[in-house]
């Protein structure tokens, strides 16, 4: 089983699922988009499983500081995948994928389900 967590290393959700995911002794890769990018098809492939209007986080920062005009022009999944690209501080942090499954933000009931612990 191969289990990634992606996000960024300052945010206090990602630490959370960190430390669960370390704590339940889930051997992990910390995936820090900031810093490592991400690929177009890592973020199309999160698209499938998840939908951008929970991939894209419309209450952070990141979002509020976009202009009308370029919140308003995310109306399919090419314009989010592209958005993500451009600023991955807008992506729901954290993106666990699970052996190819894909899960947004975290909490201690949501993981205790995904791994069945």
């Amino acid at each position: 089983m191969k289990i990634t967590l992606y996000g960024i290393p300052n945010c206090d959700t990602v630490k959370k699922a960190r430390t669960w995911l370390a704590d339940q002794q889930h051997d992990f890769t910390f995936h820090d988009f900031k810093k490592q990018g991400l690929a177009r098809e890592t973020v199309a492939d999160w698209l499938k499983q998840v939908p951008r209007d929970v991939l894209v986080n419309r209450k952070g920062t990141t979002w509020r500081a976009l202009s009308d005009e370029r919140k308003a022009a995310i109306v399919d999944d090419e314009a989010a995948i592209a958005l993500m690209l451009e600023n991955p501080s807008i992506i729901k942090r954290p993106v666990l994928d699970n052996d190819g499954a894909c899960a947004v933000g975290f909490s201690d009931a949501q993981y205790q389900q995904i791994f069945n612990t």
